[in-house]
């Protein structure tokens, strides 16, 4: 299996950044437990890590492993899009709707 290096930019302590935290500790402990590390870093604080990893906006959750990088902008309020943005399961096949011919 493999681990998750996670980190969760973020600004201050504002009710939006309490939300993404609570979200992203109830994701990571459902779905991931045992499997990850998560760095939280206040924007405010470190603004020049910020400048480096060109964050345009918070909270924005960075996969840093395993390859590739990904990113999730939000609260992170909806799993299954959380999930699918970091390819932590895997993105369902369509469907076909083709029809097995006749012999």
């Amino acid at each position: 299996m493999s681990k998750y290096i996670l980190t969760l930019y973020v600004t201050g302590t504002s009710p939006r950044t309490k939300i993404a935290i609570e979200n992203l500790n109830r994701i990571c402990s459902q779905e991931l437990e045992g499997r990850y590390e998560l760095e939280i870093v206040d924007v405010l604080e470190d603004p020049q890590r910020a400048e480096d990893e060109k964050i345009l906006a918070t909270p924005t959750l960075i996969k840093q492993l395993p390859p590739p990088l990904r990113r999730v902008i939000g609260d992170l309020s909806d799993k299954d899009k959380v999930l699918l943005g970091l390819e932590v399961r895997p993105v369902p096949s369509p469907r076909s709707s083709a029809q097995p011919e006749a012999t």
